[in-house]
């Protein structure tokens, strides 16, 4: 008999992870603590490890018809403007590793997973469910929101995010400790390209490093859209989850410093800026880290990470496809052994991604004699320091 699966969180993770259930025969309740199912407007980079889950999951006809597929990685001194390497994508990529790296708009991911999760129709969806608490007996879960309403299940799935209410039933002495305040700020934007300049418009990857920041333009929307993001070690003053333009506008160009004028340009043409600040956890030592009994995490629940490897949310869906693989059809006293399986099967490749990711962020900030080593090792080695084939392959 198919196992009743809670679902915390209905972001991309929770809602991949209801949907890979659903194929399963599982009923897997998605309870979201917004009072509707949506998405914040930024842009996302799927690499094939992660686009190849999405297509397992019968969604690579969408994804394509949502998604800008560029053809090359490009990254320049943020400084000088100039060159430093280039990586081919495109149609060297589907070749190499059998699934295409694409660029989305998060929302229209977030739309084209939730429509895949009703069409399903296996499960429910709860939205305004704030949770305040988890119970967990040897056979049941019962999850309550702040507003007194009430859950049982088999099993629950913390797909909750960064601050992780779930992950505090972890059998760990660090689940229910805070994550790292790293000090990074991300702003980000997006416009139309019609209303950029040709000159500024964009139909690749481009990176742009400079001493502790670095820059990220790509398409999204089939191309139609650009994605902009600006990532400084930097900390505006006020509530670190996030701040409207006008208050994190005068810290972006503070940190920004002496960057290039063609970088200066993008950025002034952008219509407005929302920040960030980034946090994470130590890379997972451990199984325990990602599951309990019958409590699983997926995503930034069990490893949040900085976004210097574009990997967020590619591990949260490889996280999803391998929980329901995990259990299979399996039933209900079988969910113990299934968490534990996925949790051995996914902790190690998600802890080398949180590593790699931190290690990123100060090659990619470095100043000094490391930047001018990194920039001539970018000049000679090109593609080849800029592949993962470990992580694409995977």
């Amino acid at each position: 008999m198919p196992a009743h699966i809670l679902v915390a969180g209905g972001g991309i993770g929770g809602l991949a992870t209801a949907l890979a259930l659903s194929r399963h025969r599982h009923r897997a309740d998605v309870f979201e603590q917004a009072t509707v199912f949506g998405e914040i407007g930024a842009g996302v980079q799927l690499g094939p490890n992660a686009t190849r889950r999405l297509q397992q999951l019968d969604l690579g006809q969408g994804l394509a018809a949502i998604a800008a597929r560029p053809d090359a990685l490009v990254v320049h001194s943020a400084e000088s403007g100039s060159e430093l390497a280039r990586m081919p994508l495109g149609d060297t990529m589907q070749q190499r590793y059998g699934a295409p790296y694409f660029c989305v708009h998060r929302a229209d991911l977030h739309g084209l997973l939730l429509d895949a999760v009703r069409a399903r129709g296996t499960g429910t969806l709860v939205t305004a469910a704030r949770i305040a608490q988890v119970e967990t007996s040897d056979d049941l879960v019962c999850m309550s929101s702040n507003d007194a309403r009430a859950w049982e299940g088999e099993a629950i799935v913390g797909a909750d995010g960064l601050w992780s209410l779930v992950r505090q039933q972890l059998d760990t002495p660090l689940a229910a400790e805070p994550p790292r305040v790293t000090g990074h700020t991300a702003w980000r934007a997006l416009i139309e390209q019609p209303r950029l300049p040709a000159a500024l418009r964009r139909q690749q990857v481009h990176v742009w490093l400079g001493p502790r920041l670095h820059a990220v333009a790509y398409p999204v929307r089939g191309g139609e859209w650009l994605n902009v993001v600006v990532i400084a070690e930097s900390s505006p003053a006020g509530d670190a989850r996030d701040w409207d333009q006008s208050s994190s506008l005068a810290a972006l160009k503070q940190a920004m410093g002496r960057s290039c004028a063609g970088l200066q340009s993008l950025l002034d043409a952008m219509p407005g800026w929302r920040a960030w600040s980034l946090g994470d956890r130590a890379p997972m030592t451990c199984a325990a880290d990602m599951a309990h009994e019958r409590v699983a995490l997926v995503g930034d629940a069990a490893h949040p990470m900085v976004p210097y490897l574009a990997q967020g949310a590619g591990m949260a869906i490889e996280d999803a496809v391998a929980l329901a693989d995990a259990l299979g059809e399996g039933s209900a006293p079988q969910v113990p052994a299934a968490f534990a399986r996925y949790a051995e099967a996914r902790w190690a490749r998600n802890a080398q991604v949180q590593a790699r990711a931190r290690r990123n962020g100060e090659i990619f900030h470095a100043t000094g004699a490391v930047r001018l080593g990194r920039d001539m090792a970018m000049r000679v080695l090109g593609a080849k320091l800029l592949d993962q084939p470990w992580l694409y392959g995977g």
